[in-house]
């Protein structure tokens, strides 16, 4: 479900800005969690990191999360043997500043880490756009 960064802040509310690095590294923790184990047991050779902002070649300051890697619907015999693990990474100050609160800091992790799950899986952006994960 795409979160509405417009929403108004209430008082109650803690600001997306005071998620530190340790209660990011969580959330994107949960929201592994969120994915069914028959899927997980499915991941091959995959990492996941968190880090602060993307590099430029990655495409800039307004990215979520990235999948980089050769998605299990394409790899043949020939990957298995010696092939670096594929990364996905989720970008803290993107999503921090995309947020308005961090309760919204929390869905936008969940939503990104498994958007990003399904690009490992060969699971294409118009597809999750359709089922409301794009």
């Amino acid at each position: 479900m795409p979160i509405n960064p417009e929403e108004p802040h209430t008082p109650t509310r803690r600001p997306a800005t005071s998620v530190t690095s340790q209660e990011f590294e969580e959330l994107v923790g949960d929201g592994l969690d969120l994915v069914p184990s028959e899927l997980m047991n499915l991941v091959d050779n995959l990492v996941f990191l968190v880090e602060e902002e993307p590099r430029p070649e990655q495409g800039g300051r307004g990215l979520l999360g990235i999948y980089e890697g050769t998605p299990l619907t394409e790899r043949g015999g020939w990957w298995e043997a010696g092939s670096l693990p594929d990364v996905i990474t989720i970008f803290r100050g993107p999503i921090l500043r995309y947020c308005t609160c961090a309760d919204q800091v929390a869905k936008e992790v969940a939503v990104t880490v498994i958007h990003e799950i399904a690009h490992h899986f060969g699971i294409e952006d118009d597809q999750l756009q359709q089922w409301g994960w794009g």
